[in-house]
């Protein structure tokens, strides 16, 4: 195997497949290594921990077809930082060579033969808007659990609508639900549940793209876009009765504006250490955040809002209020809730496609 490739576009193919390889204990030692093979002109990289696999398609100067497995994370430290221009890739005997300029290294391969075999995915397309895809996953990742103890709660729920489709994650903490009319995927009443680390990858993946391919078998769904193909397998489990937390009716809301809100919380959090909650009062034309930390200090900031409801002081995580204020793409947000013991939602003022639903923290 040889070929020839500018460094950033071979850094940036090892590096993303890279991120579907694995060192963890207990697994293969060829899954912490991607897999490169040369074809004429194209080069195919491979990351794979078999619960995720990232495949890349590059264009290059090839001089002789072959293939190899190196270890994902070295190969990628290497091609960063070898000088700008074409690197040479080459390899030999029992080492492979990476050149660029007066820069030489060499690394010894894995064993290609324990690399596990990629099957060409089968099922039927469907195509979707990568623009609409990203800014949902965006919206809804990041209420996913990193929590491996309750599986069901690391992915994020497709269902099948009336009028689309709707995603859905949970950490037991907040919940993001974000609904998308006229696109569809799933067929009538279908669920499925997607690991939410496949998908944040795959919000990396649709930079810039047009269309995302979706392929949905019974085990796994691959994502296909541009030249990157990501293939992950489905959760099995069933996903919590998450409409059951869906206040029917929140009298009390507050109106404020995206950007203040969330400047105010960042400073006001610098005093929010050891999981302190910051304190929202709301009533009038203000909103006053408070945090305090016992021996520590205290920090307070009033913003101009508006407020249609019942005087009161209600407490959040500062990093989930944070995350879901973030989340909306409007100027200005609307905070709903019962009481100060109901979970809040919060959405774009006016836009009814997305909510952030978020649990408030019990204060004296």
């Amino acid at each position: 195997m040889k070929f020839r490739c500018e460094r950033d576009v071979l850094a940036d193919a090892v590096t993303s497949a890279g991120r579907a390889a694995t060192n963890r204990t207990g697994t293969l030692p060829v899954l912490a290594g991607v897999r490169m093979e040369v074809t004429g002109d194209e080069l195919v990289v491979i990351g794979t921990d078999l619960e995720l696999t990232i495949r890349l398609t590059v264009d290059v100067g090839g001089e002789r077809d072959g293939a190899v497995v190196v270890p994902a994370r070295l190969v990628a430290d290497i091609i960063r930082a070898l000088p700008a221009g074409a690197a040479e890739v080459e390899l030999g005997e029992e080492e492979l060579a990476i050149s660029a300029g007066r820069s030489q290294f060499s690394v010894r391969p894995l064993a290609l033969d324990d690399y596990p075999a990629q099957a060409e995915p089968s099922a039927d397309a469907v195509t979707l808007s990568a623009d609409v895809m990203r800014d949902a996953l965006r919206q809804v990742v990041r209420a996913a659990s990193s929590d491996d103890a309750r599986a069901v709660l690391t992915g994020v729920l497709l269902a099948a609508e009336e009028d689309g489709l709707r995603m859905v994650a949970t950490d037991s903490y907040r919940l993001a639900v974000r609904d998308l009319p006229e696109s569809s995927v799933l067929g009538s009443g279908q669920r499925v549940l997607i690991p939410a680390r496949a998908l944040a990858e795959l919000q990396r993946v649709l930079d810039g793209d047009d269309e995302l391919t979706v392929r949905l078998g019974e085990r796994e769904v691959v994502f296909e876009a541009g030249s990157t193909r990501l293939t992950t397998r489905l959760i099995e489990g069933d996903f919590p009765n998450y409409r059951n937390l869906l206040p029917s009716s929140h009298p009390n809301v507050l109106t404020v504006d995206k950007g203040g809100m969330l400047e105010a919380i960042r400073r006001v959090k610098i005093l929010a250490q050891d999981s302190t909650p910051v304190r929202l009062t709301v009533g009038g034309d203000t909103v006053q955040l408070t945090a305090l930390t016992q021996d520590v200090g205290n920090a307070a900031e009033e913003i101009d809002a508006s407020y249609d409801g019942t005087k009161m002081t209600v407490a959040f995580n500062p990093d989930y209020l944070s995350a879901g204020i973030d989340a909306i793409d409007s100027e200005e947000i609307t905070l709903s809730t019962m009481d100060p013991m109901k979970p809040a939602v919060i959405r774009g003022a006016g836009v009814e496609d997305y909510l952030y639903l978020l649990m408030p923290v019990r204060v004296p």
